[in-house]
C-alpha cells in the first residue's frame, strides 16, 4: 500500500467484508494521513467516510492545522455542493490544539463561495478559545510510523548506594497533543533486558532487530561489560552474541552498512581505550579496526554520508574536549573544524545534511559544568554555527531522529545530579525546542534507537498478500462489462 492506492484497498475491503484487511488499510489512512490528503482519492472521498478519519484519535498529524487543510482542500474539491458540510466537518477539528501561529493561517485558508466566511470564521475563533475544553481528557493521539526504543539506564544520585541500573525497555506507543504547545509521549513497557541490568551501554537497530552492547551493570571495577545481545521483536526472544574484544561503557556504537561499529569507551570508569572494532551480524563476529588517535570516552558519534564522524569526549586525563573528528575503519582519524566549546557525555544526530551536537558537559575553571549551548555542524564547508541552547541539563542522556525531529531524553544535571526527567526534540524548521513529558523510568546512562514498527508490518504485508490473491481472483473472473467500484464500493 501507499499515499495513493490506500483508499482504494479500503473499499475493496468493505466491499468483500473482508475485515481484518480493511482495518489495515484503514490503519495506514491513518497513520499517513498528510500524505494520502495530497491525492486525487482523497478528494474522492465520501463524506461520512472523511468524517470517519478525522474523528478518529488515531489520525496521525503533526498538528490540528494539517487536519484543517485536508478538510479545506476536500471542499475546494467541489465547493458548489462541499461547503455545506463544512461546519460539521470543522466540529471535527480539535482548535484549541492549535498554536496561535497556526489559526492565524485558518483565516487565510476560509474564502469558499456560497458561505459566509466571516461568521464560519468567528465560530471557530470561538472555539479556538474555548474555556470549556477539557485538558483531561481532549487530546489528539497521534502514532508515529517509527518507535522511539529506550533501553536499561539508571536513577543517578551522588550516594551510589542509591543508584539503581534498571532491566526495563520501553517504547512510544504513541504521541497526544494536548491544548497549545504540550505534548506528552505514551511510553509501553516492551521487555526486559537479559540476566542483569545494565547502563553507559549502546544499542543499535540491523534489519528490525534490537542489538545492545556493553555498559555496566553495577559500579564496581569489573563491572563493564563486553558481552552483545539482540533481541528479535517478532519472537520475543533474546540470543547471546559473540563478545567485543574490549570492555566498553561510555563509548559509541553505530550502524553502517548494516555492521556496527564500537569505538572506544572506558574499560573500568578510570582507564579509557582508543580501540574500535566491528561486528559482523553474518558470520557473529567482532574484529579490530583502525584504532583512535587517542583514548576516548563520553563521545558521540554519527554516520553522514557513509562517513563516520565523532565530536567531543574525554581523553586519557578525563579533559574535556572540542575535537570534530572525521574516521575511517582503514586508514584512522582526521581532524576537523573544533566544536565552539567543549563537550563530553552529549548527543550528536545527524539531520539532512548536517550534525547537530546537544547536552553533555562542559569545562570551565577546571570543573565539569552543565553544557547547555547547542550547535550543528556542516560538512561542507568545515563550520560549526549555533543554535537554540537548552533551557535544562541532559548530561548522558539519550537522542534519535523520530520524523524530522531530534529527540533527547533524560539525562541528569551535573551541577546538583538530579534526574532531568523531561523529552525535548528540536524542530529543525523552527528552530526551537520542544518540550514534552518524561522518560517512563531510570533516564541516566539510558540507551536509545528508532525502531520500525515490526509486528504491525509484518501483520500489515500479510493481510496485503490476501488482499492481492483475492482482487487477482476477481479480475481473472468478472464477466465482459462488469462493473468497475467506486469508493464507495458501488459501481460507477
Amino acid at each position: 500500500m501507499d499515499g495513493h492506492n490506500c483508499l482504494d484497498v479500503a473499499a475493496f475491503a468493505k466491499a468483500y467484508g473482508m475485515t481484518d484487511l480493511q482495518e489495515t488499510a484503514d490503519d495506514f489512512v491513518l497513520r499517513h494521513f498528510e500524505d494520502v490528503a495530497t491525492t486525487g482519492k482523497f478528494q474522492d472521498l465520501p463524506v461520512e467516510k472523511l468524517k470517519t478519519y478525522l474523528q478518529s484519535n488515531a489520525l496521525c498529524v503533526g498538528s490540528e492545522l494539517a487536519v484543517f487543510k485536508a478538510v479545506a482542500t476536500w471542499i475546494e474539491a467541489n465547493p458548489k455542493r462541499r461547503v455545506k458540510e463544512a461546519r460539521e466537518l470543522m466540529a471535527t477539528i480539535q482548535f484549541p490544539l492549535m498554536t496561535f501561529k497556526e489559526f492565524k493561517e485558518v483565516k487565510a485558508i476560509t474564502s469558499w463561495p456560497q458561505v459566509s466566511t466571516k461568521v464560519l470564521y468567528e465560530s471557530l475563533l470561538e472555539e479556538f478559545w474555548s474555556s470549556t475544553f477539557n485538558v483531561q481528557s481532549d487530546f489528539r493521539t497521534y502514532l508515529p510510523k517509527e518507535t522511539l526504543v529506550l533501553v536499561g539506564g539508571e536513577k543517578i544520585t551522588e550516594n551510589f548506594d542509591k543508584r539503581t541500573p534498571c532491566r526495563d525497555i520501553w517504547f512510544s506507543n504513541s504521541f497526544r497533543n494536548y491544548v497549545g504547545l504540550t505534548k506528552r509521549i505514551e511510553w509501553r513497557l516492551l521487555t526486559d533486558l537479559p540476566e542483569t541490568p545494565r547502563f553507559s551501554h549502546s544499542v543499535g537497530v540491523i534489519m528490525g532487530k534490537l542489538y545492545v552492547v556493553g555498559g555496566r551493570h553495577y559500579y564496581g571495577e569489573t563491572d563493564t561489560l563486553k558481552c552483545t545481545y539482540r533481541y528479535d521483536p517478532i519472537q520475543n526472544s533474546w540470543e547471546r552474541l559473540a563478545n567485543m574484544h574490549e570492555r566498553r561503557s561510555s563509548f559509541a556504537l553505530l550502524v553502517l552498512d548494516e555492521k556496527i561499529y564500537a569505538i572506544g569507551g572506558d574499560r573500568d570508569s578510570e582507564v579509557n581505550v582508543e580501540s574500535v572494532e566491528v561486528y559482523c551480524p553474518n558470520t557473529n563476529l567482532w574484529r579490530l579496526v583502525h584504532p583512535l588517535d587517542q583514548c576516548l570516552s563520553g563521545h558521540a558519534a554519527s554516520v553522514l554520508n557513509g562517513e563516520i564522524f565523532i565530536s567531543g569526549g574525554f581523553d586519557c586525563r578525563f579533559q574535556c574536549l572540542v575535537s570534530m573528528l572525521l574516521y575511517h575503519p582503514d586508514k584512522g582519524t582526521m581532524c576537523l573544524a573544533d566544536m565552539s566549546q567543549s563537550r563530553a557525555q552529549h548527543c550528536m544526530e545527524t539531520f539532512q545534511d548536517y550534525l547537530y551536537v546537544a547536552g553533555g558537559v562542559s569545562a570551565a575553571d577546571g570543573q565539569l559544568v552543565d553544557q547547555l549551548a547547542c550547535e550543528f555542524y556542516d560538512p561542507v564547508g568545515d563550520i560549526w554555527a549555533a543554535i537554540m541552547p537548552m533551557s535544562v541539563p541532559h548530561v548522558s542522556a539519550a537522542s534519535a531522529v523520530l520524523e524530522g525531529k531530534i529527540y533527547i531524553l533524560g539525562g541528569y544535571s551535573q551541577k546538583d545530579y538530579s534526574d532531568t526527567k523531561l523529552v525535548h526534540r528540536y524542530d529543525t524548521a523552527t528552530q526551537h525546542w520542544e518540550t514534552m513529558c518524561g522518560t517512563p523510568g531510570p533516564n541516566t546512562y539510558v540507551a536509545t534507537c528508532v525502531n520500525l514498527p515490526t509486528v504491525s508490518y509484518i501483520c500489515g504485508f500479510l493481510l496485503l498478500f490476501i488482499f492481492i490473491t483475492y482482487y487477482s481472483k476477481f479480475c481473472h473472473a468478472r464477466k465482459p462489462g462488469k462493473q468497475d467500484m467506486n469508493l464507495n464500493g458501488e459501481g460507477l
